[in-house]
């Protein structure tokens, strides 16, 4: 059986009503003041510096991942700087982001492009500073073959260099990033440009599939507070970019930019090192196409 509400009880009823009402409209009231701590207690505050944390980045010894490997120690990380071949070059990076006093660094061979030289580069970085909390898969292959040229062993070289082995050095990764952890991987603005030409089917193939891996992977790790995102830089006057080119061909790519020109590599290392940063925290699943307009 209902009973009447006594007067008393309408009464502290109201009064509750107008107590939520003034917390609202007077944000700075004691307990709208312990609400908000509660609610952004564990919001990270916004800072771009990356001291203390280390970061490995394949392909480093040269052109875009040399640039971030710069990047990333001039915010004060310590950098794997991988090379495959040229040693000389990589310690050269290594030695500018010692020169800055803040991040500090080391050279490390190893083929990013396979399973085992995933694996090296994050035990390396886990023994030399005990921790991991940046990975960024920029080492890559872009051969250019028109369908009819492609045959499996050109076609499953960039599976298994732009696929498969990011792929699985994440999941190695994984062992030892925690919440606050970055990965960052690489694709192309290729995979949404119109002007995509006929030999770039199978660079393009591969690069596809990352972004798809990025994106389900986001919602995976994300649960525990680690970021998935991809870079896809537009056309980048690189050795890679030029092999295979005629000078007539990198002329008209650099004419479809509205800045008439291609890309550099330290066009694309500030977006990365933000990117890594705790300052992007709220960033997670998406694609980044830094390329200056090249596509819109």
């Amino acid at each position: 059986m209902l009973l009447p509400m006594s007067k008393t009880n309408k009464s502290s009823k109201s009064q509750n009503l107008v107590s939520n009402l003034l917390h609202t409209l007077r944000p700075n009231s004691k307990s709208s003041k312990s609400s908000k701590a509660s609610s952004t207690a564990n919001i990270t505050m916004a800072t771009t510096s990356l001291v203390g944390k280390t970061a490995i980045v394949t392909g480093s010894s040269r052109s875009i991942g040399a640039a971030i490997a710069r990047a990333l120690g001039a915010e004060g990380a310590n950098v794997v700087v991988n090379y495959v071949s040229d040693a000389g070059a990589a310690e050269e990076v290594v030695k500018s982001i010692k020169a800055t006093g803040k991040g500090d660094a080391i050279a490390v061979k190893a083929n990013a492009g396979t399973v085992e030289g995933g694996k090296s580069l994050i035990d390396a970085a886990v023994a030399k500073w005990q921790r991991l909390d940046i990975l960024v898969l920029n080492a890559g292959i872009m051969g250019s073959k028109n369908l009819a040229d492609v045959d499996e062993e050109f076609f499953d070289s960039h599976i298994q260099t732009n696929v498969k082995a990011p792929l699985f050095t994440v999941k190695h990764a994984l062992q030892h990033l925690t919440a606050g952890g970055r990965i960052i991987f690489f694709s192309s603005s290729l995979t949404y440009a119109t002007g995509v030409l006929p030999n770039a089917l199978s660079y393009v193939a591969s690069k596809g599939a990352v972004e798809q891996i990025s994106r389900v992977l986001a919602k995976d790790v994300g649960a525990r507070g680690i970021t998935v995102n991809t870079v896809s830089p537009g056309p980048v006057d690189t050795p890679l970019f030029r092999t295979g080119k005629p000078q007539q061909v990198i002329d008209f790519i650099s004419k479809q930019n509205p800045n008439g020109r291609l890309g550099l590599p330290e066009d694309i290392a500030p977006t990365v090192a933000f990117i890594a940063s705790p300052a992007a925290q709220w960033l997670n699943g998406q694609n980044i196409r830094v390329n200056g307009g090249f596509t819109v």
